[in-house]
C-alpha cells in the first residue's frame, strides 16, 4: 500500500470545517453547523471530483440565495494572508470546491463569474471552471481570455492558456476547439515568450493537445516559432512537439535539430531473458556513427507491453540525447523497473524492447515476463 494519502482523502472534515469557519468570520449570518453537517453527510462515499461538487452544492444551499452575494462571500475567504483564518494546507488543490461552485452555479451570471475567476485562479486554478463558459459564451469568454493574457499575474495568464486547452486532462473536451483550434493560436502567439515558465509550460501543453488532432498545423507553427528562437522558446517548442517526437515524426525531429540518423546498432543485450515481475530489466547497446559530420541523436527505447487480450502496444520512453562525432561509438545502458505502478498493469508473456534513434527503429529484443 502506498505511504501517500489518496487525493480524495484530502477533501475531508478538516477542510469542510475550515471553509465553514472562514465563511462565518466574513458572513456571521452563515449557518455554520448546518453546512458542516450537510457537507459531511455523504462525503466519505464520494470520489475526488464528486467531493468538490458535493461541497460546492452544499455551499450553494447554505449561502445567500442571491448568487452575486454568495460569490462575494467566497471570494473573501480566499486570502491565505488574512490573519483571522487558520491556514489551509495545500490550498491550491484543496480549495477546488470554490471554482467548482462557479461552474456549477454561476452560468447564468457570466460577467460576474468571469470577474471572479480572475481572482480565484490566483489561489486555486479555474482551468476546469472556465470550460462551461467557453462552451456557452464563446465570444465573451474568448475576449476575457485575451484580456487575461495581458495581466501582470502569472496565474491569470496561465488560465488563458490552460483553461482553453482542447483536451485538458480531468475535464470535458472543448470539441469546437478540437475541430478548429485557430481561435487559440493568436492567444498562444502572445504567450509564447511569457516570462513565466509556469505559463510557457501551459502553452506547450496546449500546443501538444492541438498536435494530436492537427499535426500539420502544429508543425507549421513550430517551424515559424523556431526561427531566431531563444533558449526559453526552444524549450517550449520541444515540449510542444513531444508527442510527435515520440511517434518518430521526421518533420518534428528536424525542427529540433535531429536529422536522419546515420548510425548502426550493435550488441543489444537484455538481462535477464526471463524476467520475474518486480525485478529490473537491464539492457545495453552500442551506436556507431556512419556519418561524415557530427550528428545530434535523440535515443529512445520502445516497450511493447503485453495487454490483457494478448496483443502488445508500444510505449516510447526517453533515453538519451547526444552528439556523435564521425566514426565514433557510444555505449548506452539502462535499468528499467518492472513493478507495480498506478498507471500501468502488466501481463505475463512475451514482451519486446526496441531502440529508436531520431524516430527510426534500429532493432530490438524479446523477453519473457513471469508473474506469480
Amino acid at each position: 500500500m502506498s505511504d501517500y494519502p489518496r487525493l480524495k482523502d484530502m477533501i475531508n472534515r478538516q477542510l469542510v470545517e475550515q471553509i465553514a469557519e472562514r465563511i462565518a468570520l466574513v458572513h456571521p449570518a452563515f449557518g455554520r453547523d448546518g453546512f458542516v453537517k450537510a457537507a459531511l453527510a455523504d462525503l466519505e462515499s464520494l470520489e475526488l471530483k464528486q467531493r468538490f461538487a458535493w461541497i460546492a452544492d452544499k455551499l450553494r444551499e447554505h449561502l445567500p440565495d442571491d448568487y452575486p452575494k454568495a460569490l462575494d462571500i467566497l471570494l473573501r475567504i480566499l486570502d491565505e494572508t488574512d490573519g483571522r483564518f487558520e491556514p489551509i494546507e495545500d490550498p491550491g488543490f484543496r480549495l477546488q470546491p470554490i471554482p467548482t461552485f462557479v461552474y456549477r452555479h454561476g452560468l447564468e451570471h457570466p460577467e460576474g463569474s468571469l470577474d471572479a475567476m480572475a481572482v480565484i485562479t490566483r489561489h486555486t486554478s479555474c482551468e476546469g471552471a472556465i470550460r462551461p463558459y467557453i462552451i456557452r459564451y464563446p465570444a465573451a469568454t474568448k475576449a476575457r481570455l485575451h484580456q487575461w493574457a495581458l495581466e501582470d499575474n502569472e496565474h491569470v495568464r496561465r488560465l488563458a492558456s490552460e483553461g482553453s486547452r482542447p483536451r485538458l486532462p480531468w475535464w470535458n473536451q472543448l470539441t469546437d476547439l478540437i475541430a478548429d483550434p485557430s481561435p487559440s493560436l493568436a492567444l498562444l502567439d502572445h504567450l509564447k515568450d511569457d516570462p513565466s515558465l509556469y505559463v510557457r509550460r501551459s502553452v506547450a501543453n496546449h500546443l501538444n493537445d492541438i498536435g494530436k488532432d492537427h499535426p500539420a498545423l502544429l508543425l507549421e507553427r513550430m517551424e515559424a516559432w523556431s526561427r531566431d528562437a531563444g533558449k526559453e522558446r526552444l524549450w517550449l517548442i520541444k515540449h510542444a512537439l513531444r508527442s510527435l517526437v515520440k511517434q518518430g515524426d521526421l518533420r518534428a525531429l528536424a525542427i529540433l535539430g535531429y536529422g536522419e540518423a546515420q548510425v548502426s546498432l550493435s550488441g543489444l543485450e537484455l538481462r535477464p531473458d526471463v524476467l520475474q515481475y518486480g525485478n529490473n530489466l537491464e539492457f545495453s547497446f552500442e551506436l556507431s556513427s556512419a556519418a561524415e559530420s557530427t550528428q545530434n541523436l535523440l535515443v529512445d527505447f520502445v516497450m511493447h507491453f503485453r495487454k490483457a487480450n494478448g496483443t502488445t502496444a508500444p510505449k516510447v520512453f526517453k533515453l538519451k540525447t547526444l552528439s556523435l562525432a564521425p566514426g565514433a561509438n557510444a555505449t548506452i545502458s539502462k535499468s528499467l523497473a518492472i513493478r507495480p505502478i498506478s498507471t500501468r498493469r502488466y501481463y505475463p508473456g512475451r514482451q519486446r524492447l526496441e531502440i529508436q534513434v531520431n524516430g527510426r527503429i534500429l532493432g530490438g529484443r524479446d523477453f519473457e515476463l513471469v508473474m506469480d
